[in-house]
Protein backbone atom coordinates (compact mmCIF):
# COMPACT_ATOMS: atom_id res chain seq x y z
CA UNK A 1 0.00 0.00 0.00
CA UNK A 2 1.14 3.85 -0.77
CA UNK A 3 2.49 5.55 2.27
CA UNK A 4 -0.61 7.85 3.59
CA UNK A 5 -3.06 5.20 1.94
CA UNK A 6 -6.16 4.48 3.46
CA UNK A 7 -8.70 1.17 3.38
CA UNK A 8 -11.13 3.62 5.17
CA UNK A 9 -12.20 5.51 2.98
CA UNK A 10 -14.77 4.28 0.32
CA UNK A 11 -15.25 7.74 -1.25
CA UNK A 12 -13.96 7.46 -5.16
CA UNK A 13 -10.07 8.67 -5.71
CA UNK A 14 -9.30 12.19 -7.50
CA UNK A 15 -7.33 11.75 -10.58
CA UNK A 16 -5.50 14.84 -11.93
CA UNK A 17 -4.50 14.40 -15.37
CA UNK A 18 -2.37 16.03 -18.24
CA UNK A 19 0.96 17.24 -19.69
CA UNK A 20 4.52 16.87 -17.82
CA UNK A 21 4.10 21.04 -16.38
CA UNK A 22 0.30 21.21 -16.01
CA UNK A 23 0.32 21.54 -13.07
CA UNK A 24 -0.69 17.83 -11.76
CA UNK A 25 1.73 17.45 -8.63
CA UNK A 26 1.58 20.91 -7.17
CA UNK A 27 -1.98 21.36 -7.52
CA UNK A 28 -2.58 17.63 -6.57
CA UNK A 29 -0.68 18.56 -3.49
CA UNK A 30 -2.65 21.41 -2.00
CA UNK A 31 -6.00 20.18 -3.32
CA UNK A 32 -4.99 16.80 -0.95
CA UNK A 33 -3.99 18.95 2.05
CA UNK A 34 -7.59 20.95 1.16
CA UNK A 35 -9.37 17.54 1.18
CA UNK A 36 -7.70 16.04 3.91
CA UNK A 37 -7.08 12.95 1.72
CA UNK A 38 -3.62 11.07 1.49
CA UNK A 39 -2.01 12.34 -2.07
CA UNK A 40 0.28 9.96 -4.45
CA UNK A 41 2.62 11.42 -7.17
CA UNK A 42 3.19 8.34 -9.04
CA UNK A 43 6.47 9.42 -10.61
CA UNK A 44 7.80 9.64 -6.65
CA UNK A 45 6.27 6.88 -5.55
CA UNK A 46 7.80 4.75 -7.72
CA UNK A 47 11.02 6.41 -7.31
CA UNK A 48 10.77 5.27 -3.95
CA UNK A 49 9.72 2.20 -4.52
CA UNK A 50 12.39 1.62 -7.05
CA UNK A 51 14.80 3.35 -5.04
CA UNK A 52 16.20 5.05 -8.43
CA UNK A 53 15.27 8.20 -10.39
CA UNK A 54 12.46 8.18 -12.89
CA UNK A 55 15.71 8.37 -15.38
CA UNK A 56 17.02 5.97 -14.16
CA UNK A 57 14.52 3.33 -14.62
CA UNK A 58 13.91 4.75 -18.20
CA UNK A 59 17.82 4.01 -18.46
CA UNK A 60 17.08 0.67 -17.25
CA UNK A 61 13.79 -0.88 -18.70
CA UNK A 62 12.91 2.04 -21.11
CA UNK A 63 9.14 3.60 -21.67
CA UNK A 64 7.38 0.30 -21.26
CA UNK A 65 9.05 -1.19 -18.11
CA UNK A 66 8.20 2.38 -16.68
CA UNK A 67 4.50 1.87 -17.99
CA UNK A 68 4.46 -1.14 -16.42
CA UNK A 69 5.45 -0.04 -12.72
CA UNK A 70 2.61 2.73 -13.38
CA UNK A 71 0.13 -0.07 -14.55
CA UNK A 72 1.23 -2.13 -11.28
CA UNK A 73 0.77 1.08 -8.92
CA UNK A 74 -2.58 1.97 -10.68
CA UNK A 75 -3.81 -1.42 -9.48
CA UNK A 76 -2.86 -1.36 -6.22
CA UNK A 77 -4.72 1.93 -5.93
CA UNK A 78 -7.69 0.31 -7.45
CA UNK A 79 -8.70 -1.60 -4.27
CA UNK A 80 -8.59 1.67 -2.24
CA UNK A 81 -10.03 4.82 -2.40
CA UNK A 82 -10.05 8.29 -1.06
CA UNK A 83 -6.92 10.14 -2.44
CA UNK A 84 -5.68 12.56 -4.76
CA UNK A 85 -3.65 11.14 -7.65
CA UNK A 86 -1.50 12.44 -10.13
CA UNK A 87 -0.26 9.79 -12.44
CA UNK A 88 2.52 10.67 -15.11
CA UNK A 89 1.33 12.34 -18.37
CA UNK A 90 1.32 9.40 -20.26
CA UNK A 91 -0.91 7.24 -17.64
CA UNK A 92 -3.85 7.59 -20.02
CA UNK A 93 -1.83 6.27 -23.13
CA UNK A 94 -1.48 2.03 -21.33
CA UNK A 95 -4.20 0.48 -22.07
CA UNK A 96 -6.92 -0.18 -19.20
CA UNK A 97 -5.28 1.58 -16.75
CA UNK A 98 -7.56 4.40 -16.46
CA UNK A 99 -10.69 1.82 -17.06
CA UNK A 100 -9.22 0.15 -13.48
CA UNK A 101 -10.29 3.45 -11.34
CA UNK A 102 -12.63 5.61 -13.54
CA UNK A 103 -14.86 4.93 -12.92
CA UNK A 104 -15.71 5.72 -9.91
CA UNK A 105 -12.53 7.97 -9.52
CA UNK A 106 -13.18 11.19 -11.04
CA UNK A 107 -10.84 12.11 -13.36
CA UNK A 108 -10.09 16.16 -14.09
CA UNK A 109 -8.11 16.97 -16.74
CA UNK A 110 -5.55 19.87 -16.33
CA UNK A 111 -5.28 21.63 -19.36
CA UNK A 112 -2.04 23.69 -20.33
CA UNK A 113 -0.56 24.32 -24.31
CA UNK A 114 2.40 22.71 -24.73
CA UNK A 115 4.38 26.17 -24.90
CA UNK A 116 3.28 27.25 -21.17
CA UNK A 117 3.96 23.67 -19.93
CA UNK A 118 7.43 23.37 -21.31
CA UNK A 119 7.98 26.68 -19.69
CA UNK A 120 7.37 25.50 -16.56
CA UNK A 121 9.36 22.56 -16.69
CA UNK A 122 12.63 24.63 -17.93
CA UNK A 123 12.21 26.26 -14.87
CA UNK A 124 11.70 22.99 -12.62
CA UNK A 125 14.98 21.03 -11.08
CA UNK A 126 14.45 18.20 -13.63
CA UNK A 127 13.90 17.51 -17.06
CA UNK A 128 11.38 14.23 -18.01
CA UNK A 129 13.23 11.46 -19.73
CA UNK A 130 11.32 11.32 -23.05
CA UNK A 131 11.92 15.39 -23.17
CA UNK A 132 15.57 14.72 -23.47
CA UNK A 133 15.72 15.51 -27.22
CA UNK A 134 17.15 18.08 -29.06
CA UNK A 135 14.04 20.17 -28.99
CA UNK A 136 11.75 19.68 -26.33
CA UNK A 137 8.54 21.53 -27.30
CA UNK A 138 8.22 19.84 -30.21
CA UNK A 139 8.93 16.89 -28.24
CA UNK A 140 6.10 18.11 -25.77
CA UNK A 141 3.60 18.50 -28.80
CA UNK A 142 3.61 15.61 -30.44
CA UNK A 143 3.43 13.83 -26.68
CA UNK A 144 -0.22 16.35 -26.58
CA UNK A 145 -1.43 15.20 -29.73
CA UNK A 146 -0.83 11.25 -28.78
CA UNK A 147 -2.13 12.00 -25.18
CA UNK A 148 -5.14 14.29 -25.41
CA UNK A 149 -7.88 11.74 -26.67
CA UNK A 150 -7.17 10.15 -23.49
CA UNK A 151 -6.90 13.07 -21.48
CA UNK A 152 -10.47 14.55 -22.64
CA UNK A 153 -11.73 11.21 -20.77
CA UNK A 154 -11.66 12.93 -17.90
CA UNK A 155 -15.67 13.98 -15.89
CA UNK A 156 -14.00 17.47 -16.01
CA UNK A 157 -11.49 19.74 -18.21
CA UNK A 158 -9.82 22.83 -16.89
CA UNK A 159 -7.78 25.26 -18.57
CA UNK A 160 -5.01 25.93 -15.80
CA UNK A 161 -3.47 28.79 -17.72
CA UNK A 162 -6.62 30.90 -17.25
CA UNK A 163 -7.24 30.26 -13.12
CA UNK A 164 -5.09 31.62 -10.53
CA UNK A 165 -3.76 28.37 -8.51
CA UNK A 166 -6.18 29.22 -5.01
CA UNK A 167 -9.42 29.59 -7.95
CA UNK A 168 -8.10 26.15 -9.40
CA UNK A 169 -7.96 24.49 -6.03
CA UNK A 170 -11.11 25.28 -4.97
CA UNK A 171 -12.94 24.63 -8.14
CA UNK A 172 -11.20 20.98 -8.33
CA UNK A 173 -12.24 20.56 -4.65
CA UNK A 174 -15.54 21.14 -5.17
CA UNK A 175 -15.72 18.60 -8.32
CA UNK A 176 -13.89 16.10 -5.84
CA UNK A 177 -17.17 16.61 -3.74
CA UNK A 178 -20.19 14.02 -4.00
Amino acid sequence: MPNGSTNESNSPHLILVGLPGSGKSTIGRRVARRLARPFIDFDSEIERREGKSIAQIFSEVGEPGFRELELALTRELAKTGGMVLAPGGGWTTIPGAAALLHPPARMIYLRVKAEVAIGRILRGRRIRPLLQTANPLDTLKTLLAEREAGYLEADHVIDVEVVKSQQLIATIARLALP
